[in-house]
């Protein structure tokens, strides 16, 4: 698409965004709702805009090349993926699970289930990507060294005498071919010039041509059929197309792609000289007349209030805002430092108060809902309001007739660094004015020694005592060490890993096209709660900072269900780097107490150095665990005590999540498991449409399997098998031969079937073990404990009508 297509775009949900931010404060404006039903339809709602909103802002900035319009394009779309965290927090208190839905809203709305999966911002990587490269080069290189990864041979340059000769040989046996091909023709002839020995031996050459013609007729025939039938199937659309996309369709789009990727790199270089370029010129013309206009104005005014008053004012700090804000208050009568200082201290008690409000993403079992249901105070609503007021200023009614290319605006520049420069000379300004008006308040003050009258001495450094309740620093063990060592020698004790590219969409399945229980989603919904809780704050710094904190994370479901795939997938999307503290991961590594206090400093150090940072663990109830097996030689014990800390010391501020994955979560002390982790979520075993859609996408992958191959017999058969099984099966079925033999021997489900039989189903006593575990969870608790209470609220209810009915009957 064009330039002039994605500013339309733009323009058009900026629109939409304005409708819905002005809807989302009226909401946060309105008194708490006790029906739950409505809460939650009006919060959805909310929910569903905005992720459709920021889909659209997300590819806008992705191929947006106007470098100033970018800026306010990423800030709205950080904005947006905030608030849809925060209503995401506010849906699960209110749903009491991890996973909501609304088929009303939906259906209300025009949209599709998959309209509403919020797609992962390709910034996250694509801004990072030298220093992805750079890490994956120096993992490489290590692992060269220690002889674990084989080092590619680079193919030397053939000189020129080597090329004459392969030209030569290559030359010569074309001529020895050619001399072959005409012997061979001289000698037929020769043959053809021999008369016939006899009549049967001419009449049986004959009928074996005659044979030879009928079977490749017949073979050319049946194929013709089956091409017109596959045809003809694919037009009235009972079979997909073999392909969807044309290969020269796509390749134009993502060379489309790439151009725009390098106009925007070229105009943001050329955007920050011009920045650079034009602040150094505002210094050096303007800056001197700019210094002595704020001084003058500075002095002028101590003038007149001397003058007013009969003394000098206090000169403001500058977490106040200095002169500017002195400047702001002229005609008070009142010291600065009595007026200003306390309000300051409360409005910044009251952000603090407020922002710690929407801090923790924990699910706290003991919250109710007597007082109704109320979405929580946005930090990211004014944020909104602030750039939806900087397009409306700036950009929707500017012609840009004169900038078809979309290059950066001289003017805006020169309107920013002049701010920009005029606020730096405002600080040093003020730096003199606090010393010239000390100088004159001491001359003051000899003054009217000297007249006899008592001086009161000022108490400015009372007020600058030490903040109270500062958080006491974690000891560095490691001060005199790079990041680079401390990450070498991570990698080399195989804590810090290489893991596999796996994009988010690996992980199979659609979302779910009509509401489920929280302990039967589909793949979609873990998908989407995945990105909501991991991916997005981790990726966006800004979503990490004012969204709601999710610190650790607990996968379970049975072995296959893709627990593991689901981690590479966000260390993947947001280039993070994969910490492993799996128990048989660190056997024999870090010895001893001391060793393990090194061990969790040199993690927790390097996770917010190398942010963002997934610590993961496998087995994660083994730690847990009452009772070790005596065969376990791994002793997961010996994190018990620490995990809780690693995990508590993840701040607000740290793009850090802790995710642990479990196939028998029951087997761990529930009450240390639920100190360790915020949130729990299972992944049940896949159903009949999931299992249908991974037979027929993983087998699309073979080019050799037939388009009309039976997948939707392969997943009934596999019911109560797991997708990673079924992954397994076709690894072990579909070998490089087989591949090669798939043209002239069909796939058959004998072969999927025989390979299916040797893995290990879902068991029922599984299932129900799951089921049973997720009930004592936090979640799982509250919502037992709000449907036994509406239960209850149901009976009483009905027993009041009975009696009333009664009551009628016998008045009658």
């Amino acid at each position: 698409m064009s330039n002039y297509t994605y500013n339309k775009l733009w323009h058009e949900t900026q629109r939409n965004l304005e409708a819905v931010a002005v809807s989302d404060f009226e909401n946060q404006a309105l008194e708490p709702q006790f029906d739950k039903n409505i809460a939650q339809t009006a919060i959805f709602e909310l929910y569903v805009k905005y992720i459709c909103i920021a889909n659209k802002l997300e590819e806008i900035y992705d191929q947006m090349v106007q470098p100033q319009k970018r800026l306010l394009v990423r800030k709205v779309l950080d904005g947006c993926l905030g608030r849809v965290v925060e209503l995401k927090s506010d849906l699960v208190n209110i749903d009491i699970m991890e996973f909501s839905y609304n088929d009303e809203v939906i259906e209300k709305l025009g949209l599709t289930p998959l309209d509403i999966e919020i797609r992962v911002p390709r910034y996250f990587r694509r801004e990072r990507e030298k220093e992805l490269t750079t890490r994956r080069e120096t993992m490489d290189e290590i692992l060269k060294k220690l002889g674990c990864l084989d080092e590619q041979e680079e193919e030397e340059k053939m000189t020129e005498l080597e090329a004459i000769r392969v030209i030569q040989m290559h030359e010569r046996a074309r001529q020895g071919r050619l001399r072959a091909q005409f012997m061979k023709e001289i000698r037929l002839l020769k043959e053809k010039g021999k008369p016939e020995s006899g009549k049967d031996k001419s009449d049986s050459g004959l009928i074996a041509a005659m044979k030879i013609q009928k079977v490749w007729r017949g073979f050319a025939t049946r194929k013709k059929t089956r091409r017109r039938k596959v045809e003809e199937m694919v037009l009235i659309g009972m079979i997909p197309p073999l392909t969807s996309t044309r290969p020269e369709s796509l390749e134009k789009s993502e060379n489309l792609t790439r151009l725009r990727y390098s106009i925007q790199e070229e105009y943001r270089k050329e955007f920050h000289a011009a920045l650079q370029d034009t602040k150094e010129e505002i210094n050096t013309k303007q800056g001197s007349v700019m210094s002595e206009d704020i001084a003058d104005e500075v002095r002028n005014w101590f003038k007149e209030y001397k003058g007013r008053t009969g003394k000098l004012p206090d000169f403001p700090t500058e977490e106040m805002g200095g002169s500017r804000h002195l400047l702001s208050r002229q005609g008070t009568e009142s010291e600065m430092s009595r007026s200003s200082a306390p309000s300051s201290k409360e409005s910044r008690k009251a952000k603090d108060k407020s922002k710690s409000a929407v801090k923790s993403g924990d699910i706290n079992v003991e919250d109710t809902f007597e007082n109704g249901y109320k979405a929580s105070q946005s930090t990211f609503l004014p944020e909104l309001k602030s750039g939806i007021e900087e397009f409306n200023e700036t950009w929707r009614d500017k012609d840009e007739t004169m900038n078809a290319k979309q290059s950066h605006y001289e003017d805006m520049i020169f309107n920013e660094k002049y701010a920009e420069v005029e606020d730096e000379l405002r600080k040093v300004v003020d730096d003199m004015m606090r010393q010239e008006l000390e100088l004159l308040q001491q001359a003051l003050d000899r003054d009217r020694a000297q007249k006899g009258k008592k001086v009161k001495k000022s108490n400015k450094k009372a007020r600058r005592s030490g903040k109270k309740g500062k958080k006491k620093k974690e000891k560095d063990l490691t001060p005199d060490r790079t990041t680079e060592s401390l990450f070498e020698e991570l990698f080399m004790n195989g804590i810090i890993k290489k893991y596999p590219e796996t994009p988010l969409k690996s992980y199979l399945g659609d979302k779910s096209y009509v509401a489920r229980s929280g302990i039967n989603p589909t793949p979609g919904d873990i998908r989407q709660v995945i990105i909501e809780h991991c991916i997005l704050p981790l990726g966006s710094e800004v979503v990490r900072n004012f969204a709601p904190c999710v610190r650790s994370i607990l996968l379970t479901g049975s072995k296959g269900a893709g627990k593991r795939t689901l981690v590479n997938a966000i260390c993947t999307e947001v280039g993070g780097t994969l910490f492993d503290l799996t128990p048989a991961n660190i056997v024999g590594k870090y010895p001893g107490k001391s060793g393990l206090i090194m061990l969790m400093h040199l993690v927790s150090k390097v996770s917010r150095l190398l942010q963002p940072s997934v610590i993961y663990m496998g087995d994660a109830e083994k730690p847990f665990m009452k009772k070790i097996p005596k065969t376990d030689r791994t002793d997961p014990k010996r994190l018990k005590k620490d995990l809780p800390k690693i995990i508590k010391n993840i701040g607000p501020e740290d793009r850090v999540i802790f995710i642990g994955t479990s196939c028998a979560p029951w087997e761990a002390d529930q009450k240390l498991l639920q100190q360790t982790y915020n949130r729990f979520i299972y992944i049940p075993r896949p159903d009949y449409g999931t299992l249908s859609y991974a037979w027929k996408t993983l087998l699309s992958q073979y080019s050799g399997v037939q388009s009309n191959f039976d997948s939707g017999a392969m997943a009934k058969i596999s019911d109560g098998y797991t997708v990673g099984s079924i992954v397994k099966c076709l690894r072990e079925v579909i070998t490089c031969k087989r591949m090669l033999q798939l043209r002239l021997q069909p796939l058959t489900h004998v072969e999927l079937i025989n390979s299916l039989s040797t893995k290990d189903p879902v068991y029922r006593e599984e299932e129900e073990a799951f089921i049973a575990w997720w009930g004592k969870t936090p979640l799982g608790r509250k919502r037992q404990r709000v449907l036994e209470l509406e239960m209850e609220a149901r009976i009483e209810k009905e027993n009041a009508s009975d009696k009333a009915k009664k009551g009628a009957k016998m008045k009658k």
